[in-house]
């Protein structure tokens, strides 16, 4: 399957590159598979981690340029290291060994065959707990087919509505349009979540959205299209825990935390739409303490 990335089309920049010979595309990926992390993780939805965690494999590099991302040292600074699809394998066994309640899969985009792969072999040896796919939402409708019966779970981010956001803040067009359509095909593959008697989700769709300071009206229209568009159990995980990093201490519009006014905004918007299932975020004041530590 690995054989197919001379001609790339993993995500929707389509680049064509031929990362077999070592050329790599806006995502910055060649043909070797590369993570930064592999963990335990605590801080995920509490139906993601429970009490044993989330076993999580964080991949580097990333098909968006997010000047606020809080993992830019592996998603634009290329953090990391080389391993075997073998070694992919492994990791996800021995994650499952220590109790991990399901893998998950962080910006896994460019990856996909080499992850495909690594399932087979993992499967064969034993692998038996959820697979979550967590993406930054930024997909094609043929990527998420091929990995239909490997995914259980899709944590896809649903970002921005407006157009002008996505280029000003990912460097990216059509943003909005190719997310929710692969919402919808992710919906369609596994459905509204399902849950384990400890409350651990075995399958289905959780959208998350991260509030942006300045941006309250660009959280509205996400979560109106939310309401609107998708069954009303659709489950929704509404994030406050942005803090500047990066480039964005740069922007005037977003070089701060979100205020308890636009919180409070967020919150009540959200109660209003009468959305059944889901999480809200607390405001915190200690955000960066959550961001896990790229030391390999």
């Amino acid at each position: 399957m690995i054989e197919k990335l001379s001609s790339c089309t993993l995500c929707p920049h389509n680049c064509k590159v031929n990362r077999l010979e070592g050329k790599r595309g806006r995502c910055c990926c060649n043909d070797k598979l590369r993570i930064a992390l592999a963990s335990l993780h605590y801080f995920e939805e509490p139906c993601i981690s429970g009490k044993n965690g989330s076993g999580t494999v964080f991949f580097s590099n990333c098909n968006l340029n997010c000047i606020y991302c809080q993992n830019h040292e592996i998603s634009q600074e290329h953090k990391g290291k080389d391993i075997t699809v073998e070694e992919l394998a492994n990791i996800f066994l021995e994650q499952q060994e220590k109790g991990a309640n399901n893998i998950n899969l962080v910006t896994p985009t460019s990856y996909v065959y080499h992850i495909i792969e690594a399932l087979d072999i993992a499967k064969k040896n034993g692998l038996t707990i959820p697979i979550i796919y967590n993406t930054n939402g930024y997909e094609n409708i043929e990527t998420i087919e091929l990995l239909k019966g490997y995914i259980d779970v899709y944590l896809p981010d649903l970002k921005y509505y407006s157009n002008e956001l996505s280029k000003k803040y990912s460097r990216i067009d059509n943003y909005f349009e190719i997310a929710t359509s692969a919402i919808k095909k992710m919906y369609e593959q596994v459905g509204t979540p399902i849950f384990n008697e400890d409350g651990i989700i075995q399958k289905g769709v959780i959208i998350r959205h991260l509030v942006l300071p300045n941006h309250i009206l660009n959280s509205k229209h996400i979560l109106k299209w939310v309401k609107e568009n998708l069954p009303n159990d659709i489950y929704i995980s509404v994030m406050a825990q942005y803090f500047p990093t990066y480039k964005a201490k740069q922007d005037e519009l977003i070089n701060r935390k979100l205020t308890k006014k636009e919180y409070k905004q967020i919150e009540e918007y959200l109660y209003s739409l009468d959305l059944e299932n889901g999480y809200i975020q607390e405001l915190g004041e200690h955000e960066e303490e959550y961001v896990p530590a790229f030391d390999i």
